[in-house]
């Protein structure tokens, strides 16, 4: 199985511009007449969906999209090697950090939103994934 992360941004380019700047990713290709971009270098492609501010998020509900920063259950977190470098990255491209970077039996982790409202984490683990949490 594979798994492929979408994420929705209101304006494509500035979308492409950040997570190339936030993260080692690489813009690869448009798809759905370019409506959608492809990013590479993660373990899983991440594509960014064009969806405008105000349209619904789910075929009749009545919930529309903002770009604010909120809150939902499911978000990414990023592997890094060096927690520090990582972040100044991260904000230099755009991310807000809502957190300081906090130590942990496993590792690091940093709390941080990109320009468009969606929350993500930057982890730096010492060994394993979560070793040490037993």
């Amino acid at each position: 199985m594979r798994l492929l992360v979408n994420i929705d941004v209101p304006d494509l380019e500035k979308g492409i511009a950040f997570y190339e700047a936030a993260l080692p990713l690489k813009f690869s290709r448009r798809l759905f007449d370019g409506t959608v971009a492809e990013l590479l270098g993660a373990s899983s492609g991440l594509y960014l969906l064009a969806e405008a501010d105000g349209t619904l998020a789910v075929p009749g509900a009545s919930v529309q999209r903002n770009y604010l920063r909120h809150w939902t259950p499911v978000h990414l977190d990023f592997e890094v090697d060096d927690i520090d470098a990582a972040t100044a990255r991260a904000i230099a491209a755009g991310a807000i950090q809502e957190k300081p970077v906090e130590d942990f039996a496993w590792g690091q982790v940093v709390t941080l939103s990109d320009p468009f409202g969606n929350g993500f984490c930057l982890l730096r683990f010492n060994g394993d994934v979560y070793e040490g949490t037993e």
